[in-house]
């Protein structure tokens, strides 16, 4: 963010209140529009260390104004920093300068704090203050902060509360009529009412009034809900350095305080990180995912804190916490100590993205900006026009000025805006219908323009839930039998690991966690209980803690031959994270004898934390014969803990290692029978699929094959990138075969089968794991494009390799839509173009769209609607603008003759058809089929434009036309040019121009309407359809039949000639089959032939270029060859 200082001059800003006070407050209305010219008018530029006020420009290029703040502070403030070491050193960062008192110099935007550090010379967020933090250093802080550091501390990073601010109704009403629109509004309105159009001005006016309020209360409503949603406080308890709780308003909280969470849980108020104790949490306000989340102890080591890194150990703003156990001495309870408040913590940043999102970036939205200002020249050659006529007409000069600026107001319509957005309006209520639910309505257009869709696999294209296939233990180094049912095993290691590795704990006396280890454990037949001691200390295992307590079957549910197992006690967890693939438990038997360490994970990792002997020769295999049916297979591993071992804080790594090898657990992961057809659909529509998981590379294989995104006679191509090692350069292999050996080390190395045939013989695929993908991006950048062209199964990536892979695709100009279950792809949800979270929840803030929907089903809709929404805002922008374009015409040819429309005329054609025709134009809904050509999205595009133009042509000599054949009747009478305007109505002239424009009006609503193949035929809407008829009839009245009482207050002259009036409808009727042809001709591609001249021109999309780069080297992938970093060297490129 580029930061430029200003400090305020005096002599500056008096004259700045002169001038606003004799421009009637104009000088203030564009400051507001322009806030750098209200800087520079007022200010001069200064060191940023000095500034009364800051110009902030954001990487968008929009520009904000923030006040420096001033507030002192004691000294010696800033003793909690990181490390005694950096005391001194960050003490200085808010000591800007000392005169008597120490300041704190500072500015807030939207809702952080920015503080000023002289070390650093800049302001930065108040966060980085704790940003150095070790783990070592939070468990460091258990003692409580005192008082006084509580109060210094809320003195630096505020109060602990994210406030949306609710503004009031007067000043949201200054806002809202400070909105260009509005200005232009009141500045017509005053127009026309010196014009004598007061019906008409005051129609808008009482128009505009009912919009403001209805804006307003929206606004309001909108403001309101979200502050109820951000606002949480509650009592909490903290413990001070005295050693004493103390309760405390959440407001008060500052990070380093020590909190004290309930048996019952509670809903926390800060990001906070768990040192003490488990907690079982509810977090689907921040990713929509329903299953609850159980949140283990953070390890003392010294590696450095982050919130990502240590999701499994950090609880949330905002998120439920159900129930806490283990961590307090007397009794139930957790500890944990504050990391994050305010607007800095995970739910902060949730309502920032809300109340402050990023500008969208859609050319349609840039190109209708564009065409109105190309309209503003239009006005401006129209007033210029008008000035030329009345002169010559002697008409006074307070009426020409008045003339000449009413043009602006007919050739800018004010209902443009308006207009545009009913399209995606009528689209969010037929998706709400379908039960998916938008909170960005904008959207929804560029949902039309999505080129290639990721789609995470567990969960959203397979079954949430899995069977269990069997089991495969291990011993001596070999596989045995396939076991079908756990129930089968032989007391032993391999049915302790299946019953005590997990992380499920008991609420209400059921069971709750992952579903796949939920039904892991009911496959053994096990039964979780808990400690009934509320300190968690059970006499039955040692008097150790203990977290969960696994009970084996009776003897009726054993199988013939098999002993009863004694029951297992768990007494420390360290859990499932999807960037270390892994988790693991500490057990213990009755008496607290035999303490046993049992790992579960990705079976690639955990054979690499196993001794090598016991991992089996067959392995590899093994596990490529099960993964490449479509199986998910974990693997279990155990070692025995030593006596003396302090099982309440030994660290994750001594007891990940040094393991023996248990065996494989086989489960089979239904595709959901949706999933192929949705995907086949996509495929016809030229909608690229792409599969993102944390699963094993060849189950990810399997289930693109069965659900078609890898077609059978498509090839398979393995991308294998490793980084360098002391001993090696980094180098990237393409394998075609069966695909990755899992090996002991933590690579997925690849099979070497000689093919003797190239990958171009027929379409291939190329497949990646997140190991290979991380060191491609960085050793191997310049093969990443042509990788992400070919790519369509990324297994084994973490939360962040999915966020990352969605920005390196946006990269090559696709349009990327996302769609997941929300649970670890928050981020590539956000990140998307069009994120899609499968969700019970009506509207989660993780993504833009939510489906209640738990299959994919919803993306072919919702891409559907995108486009449906797309073209019908192309056909309003096109309609609004020609209906400018022939209210243009008809005053400038009046003028001509020295008449107008007049007041009721202008009501007429505005209010009853043009908005009617407008609001019920949008309400066509999406075709039934996705067509393989995505809609164009540029409005400055040689189609359009040509339209409009030949339109324009067209219309205007329709006008002259109905004009010169009045002139030609023998019954002509001239106008009296003695008056000009609305004042000598009625007139033969004004009422041919009426008639004509009105049928103009009525038929360029049907020839602008497209129908196939992005919206069903015209017919389907009922209302259009209606209107139509209902205008069309109402036209011909007023045209064919005069005298009522209508035509008076209308002023329109009394004709009586029936084959003229007869001629005017066929005029109109001419005109209308001309355009309808014209524009069907430019649809089918009459203008190709411009394209031809011009020769053929390289795609504006990288990804378009690259694909027929790519289709034009049959020799690429480079297959069985070893590639190396162009600069042969060790060192990454970042």
């Amino acid at each position: 963010m580029d930061v430029q200082g200003y400090r305020w001059v005096c002599w500056k800003v008096w004259l700045c209140r002169i001038g606003a006070v004799c421009s009637a407050g104009l000088l203030l209305v564009l400051f507001n529009w322009r806030p750098r010219l209200g800087i520079l008018a007022r200010c001069k530029s200064c060191p940023i260390s000095m500034a009364d006020v800051l110009l902030l420009k954001d990487r968008y290029g929009q520009q904000f104004v923030v006040d420096v703040r001033k507030e002192e502070i004691e000294e010696g403030s800033l003793e909690f920093t990181v490390g005694e070491a950096d005391e001194y050193e960050w003490r200085d960062t808010v000591q800007l300068h000392s005169e008597k008192k120490t300041l704190l110099r500072y500015y807030v935007f939207e809702g952080m704090r920015y503080i000023w550090i002289a070390r650093k010379g800049a302001f930065c967020k108040a966060s980085i203050l704790n940003e150095g933090w070790t783990c070592a250093d939070l468990h460091g802080r258990q003692q409580g902060l005192s008082r006084a550091d509580q109060s210094t501390r809320k003195q630096i990073f505020g109060a602990n509360i994210i406030d949306v601010p609710v503004k009031s109704y007067l000043e949201l009403l200054f806002e809202e009529v400070l909105n260009p629109f509005y200005v232009f509004q009141v500045f017509s309105i005053i127009l026309w009412m010196s014009d004598r159009y007061y019906y008409y001005a005051a129609c808008i006016f009482i128009i505009s009034l009912i919009s403001i309020a209805v804006s307003l209360y929206q606004i309001r409503k909108q403001s309101t809900t979200l502050h109820r949603m951000a606002r949480l406080v509650v009592n909490i308890t903290v413990r001070r350095d005295t050693g004493e709780e103390e309760c405390i308003n959440s407001e008060e909280l500052v990070p380093g305080d020590c909190v004290l969470i309930p048996a019952e849980g509670l809903l926390l108020p800060c990001d906070a990180a768990l040192l003490a104790g488990e907690c079982m949490v509810n977090e689907s306000m921040l990713t929509g995912e329903s299953i609850p989340v159980m949140k283990t102890p953070l390890s003392t080591s010294g590696a450095t804190y982050s919130p990502e890194s240590e999701r499994r150990h950090t609880l949330f703003c905002g998120t439920q916490l159900i129930q806490a156990k283990g961590g307090v001495p007397a009794g139930n309870g957790a500890i944990a100590v504050v990391t994050h408040t305010g607007f800095f913590t995970a739910k902060g940043d949730l309502i920032s993205s809300i109340l402050y999102p990023q500008p969208l970036d859609f050319r349609f939205y840039k190109d209708a900006m564009k065409f109105l200002l190309f309209l503003g020249f239009l006005a401006l050659v129209g007033t210029i026009y008008s000035i030329v006529i009345l002169s010559r007409s002697h008409t006074p000069w307070n009426e020409i000025l008045i003339r000449s600026l009413d043009i602006v107001t007919i050739i800018v319509p004010p209902a443009l805006p308006a207009a545009l957005t009913t399209a995606a309006i009528y689209a969010q209520n037929r998706l709400k219908r379908h039960g998916v639910f938008c909170i960005s309505p904008p959207r929804i257009n560029i949902c039309g323009k999505i080129s290639l869709f990721c789609f995470d696999k567990t969960g959203t294209l397979t079954e949430e839930g899995l069977d269990v296939w069997g089991v495969m233990e291990a011993s001596g180094g070999v596989f045995g039998e396939l076991v079908p049912d756990p129930l089968l095993l032989p007391p032993g290691m391999m049915l302790f690991a299946l019953a005590s590795c997990h992380s499920i704990a008991l609420l209400g006396g059921q069971a709750i966690g992952d579903p796949l280890e939920l039904k892991m454990i009911e496959s053994t037949g096990w039964e979780l209980t808990e400690s009934e001691n509320e300190m968690g200390q059970d006499s039955e295992f040692g008097r150790h803690r203990v977290l969960a307590v696994m009970r084996p079957p009776g003897p009726e549910l054993l199988s013939e031959g098999n002993s009863v197992s004694q029951p297992v006690a768990i007494v420390r967890r360290f859990p499932f994270s999807s960037s270390l693939q892994r988790m693991s438990v500490v057990s213990v038997g009755p008496g607290g004898a035999s303490p046993v360490a049992f790992l579960k994970g990705a079976p690639e990792m955990v054979a690499s934390f196993c001794l090598r002997e016991s991992v089996p020769s067959h392995f590899s295999p093994t596990l490529r014969e099960y993964a490449s049916q479509g199986f998910r297979v974990l693997a279990f591993a155990y070692k025995h803990l030593n006596k003396e071992t302090d099982l309440a804080t030994v660290e994750r790594v001594e007891v990940e290692k040094d393991l023996n090898f248990l065996g494989l657990l086989v489960m089979k992961n239904q595709v959901k029978p949706e999933s192929a057809e949705v995907i086949r659909t996509l495929k016809l529509a030229q909608l690229r699929p792409v599969m993102v998981t944390g699963d094993n590379i060849l189950t990810a294989v399997n289930v693109a094959r069965a659900c078609g995104m890898v077609l059978s006679h498509e090839k398979v191509i393995f991308v294998h990138a490793s980084p360098p090692t002391a001993s090696s350069m980094a180098s990237l292999q393409f394998h075609q075969g069966d695909g990755a050996v899992a090996t002991v080390n933590t690579h997925e190395t690849i099979d070497n089968p000689v093919q003797g045939l190239y990958q171009n013989s027929a379409s291939y695929h190329l497949a990646i794991n997140g190991m290979s993908f991380a060191a491609l991006c960085d050793y191997f950048p310049e093969y990443l494009p042509k990788i992400l062209i070919r790519g369509t199964v990324y297994a084994r990536m973490t939360p962040d390799q999915k966020t990352q892979l969605v920005k390196a695709l946006q990269n090559l100009n696709y349009r990327v839509g996302m769609c997941g279950d929300g649970a670890n792809d928050c981020g590539a949800l956000r990140a998307a173009d069009v994120g899609v979270s499968l969700s019970e929840a009506e509207a989660s803030v993780a993504s833009p769209f939510t489906s209640k929907s738990d299959n994919i089903s919803c993306v072919p809709l919702l891409i559907k609607e995108g486009r449906c929404s797309l073209v019908t805002s192309f056909s309003l922008f096109k309609y609004m603008a020609l209906y400018s374009l022939i209210q243009f015409a008809s005053v400038l040819i009046l003028y001509t003759e020295k008449t107008n429309l007049g007041d009721f005329q202008f009501l007429f054609f505005d209010l009853v058809l043009v908005t009617v025709l407008a609001i019920v134009m949008g309400r066509g809904g999406p075709s039934d089929e996705l067509h393989p050509q995505r809609p164009a999205a540029s409005l400055l595009s040689v189609p359009v434009l040509a339209s409009l133009l030949v339109h324009t042509v067209l219309l205007i000599l329709a006008q002259v036309s109905a004009l010169l054949i009045t002139a030609s009747q023998d019954w002509y009478v001239p106008l009296n040019s003695t008056s000009t305007g609305a004042a000598n109505l009625p007139n033969m002239e004004d009422t041919s121009i009426f008639a004509l424009s009105g049928f103009q009006y009525i038929i360029m609503s049907i020839v602008i309407t497209k129908g196939y193949p992005y919206k069903k035929p015209l017919y389907y809407n009922v209302l259009f359809l209606v209107a139509l008829l209902l205008f069309f009839a109402l036209m011909s009245w007023l045209v064919l039949f005069n005298g009522t009482i209508i035509h008076q207050v209308l002023e329109l002259s009394y004709i009586t000639d029936m084959g003229y009036k007869l001629l005017l409808v066929a005029v109109a009727a001419l005109n209308f089959f001309t355009c309808y042809l014209i524009e069907i001709l430019i649809d089918q591609g009459a203008l190709n032939c411009l394209r031809n001249l011009r020769g053929k021109r390289e795609s504006k999309k990288q990804f378009k270029r690259l694909d027929a780069q790519l289709a034009e080297t049959p020799s690429w992938p480079p297959l069985n060859q070893t590639l190396f970093p162009p600069q042969c060297t060790v060192i990454g490129v970042s």
